[in-house]
């Protein structure tokens, strides 16, 4: 068995560029997000046929309340009638939606909206779709600390693991980044760790089929040493086929 990667279990994505890809067809950047929310489901449907089991989206993050107001209102209307037309699609293609972030300044009604998203889809085996919503990366390290520290558990690298938001999956195998930026922007600090990082140029309403294989076929060409050395990976592999 090689140690070469294998199509990634978990993807991660910051889905950046709605903005400028709308500002560049004299848009308002509000219709750049519409195109993201088509973008996105290309997305889940290529990586429910390529086998991915995972894959986690920056939808809105913690520092996007400072943006103008007219786009944050727009950005809500969208999530609200993202969820009404695509839930029932994504559940038939067994899909389990996870809306992950701090719940706490959204209306009732798109706040019931999500629950019942996760409600409707939670038995679904094919691919778990996390929808990073209001999050970001130190508010959810923060959040694992106050919850142990509440319940008065001692803080360690294994309790914290188990207290973050996405707990429930493993860490990211591939991150990529769309827009052409070339950082990570506060999303998945802790499960990041030993992530691979892909960026590309494409803006998001842009990336396609073609675009997530190209992330894909990259991240297969590595090779992913988790702090051993290559003589060691080709030991242990040689190992497992010599047992």
């Amino acid at each position: 068995m090689s140690h070469t990667a294998a199509v990634p279990r978990h993807i991660a994505i910051v889905m950046d560029g709605n903005g400028r890809w709308a500002t560049r067809r004299f848009l308002p950047r509000v219709a750049g997000h519409r195109q993201g929310v088509e973008s996105l489901r290309r997305c889940v449907k290529a990586c429910v046929d390529r086998g991915v089991q995972v894959l986690t989206v920056f939808a809105f993050s913690s520092e996007n309340w400072n943006r103008p107001a007219e786009e944050i209102s727009g950005l809500m209307e969208l999530l609200g009638m993202a969820l009404a037309r695509e839930v029932p699609q994504l559940s038939r293609d067994g899909v389990r939606i996870c809306v992950i972030g701090e719940r706490q300044g959204l209306s009732d009604k798109l706040s019931a909206g999500l629950a019942q998203a996760e409600h409707d889809t939670a038995q679904n085996p094919r691919l778990i779709l996390n929808v990073c919503f209001n999050y970001g990366g130190r508010w959810d390290i923060a959040q694992a600390a106050a919850r142990l520290a509440a319940r008065g558990e001692p803080i360690t690298e294994l309790s914290l693991d188990r207290a973050m938001a996405l707990s429930h999956v493993p860490d990211p195998d591939l991150l990529i980044r769309t827009g052409g930026e070339m950082r990570i922007s506060n999303f998945l600090l802790w499960q990041a760790a030993y992530t691979e990082l892909y960026f590309s140029d494409l803006l998001w309403p842009d990336f396609d089929e073609a675009a997530l294989d190209a992330a894909i076929a990259d991240f297969q060409r590595r090779e992913r040493r988790f702090g051993r050395t290559s003589e060691q990976l080709n030991a242990s592999a040689e190992g497992r086929r010599v047992a």
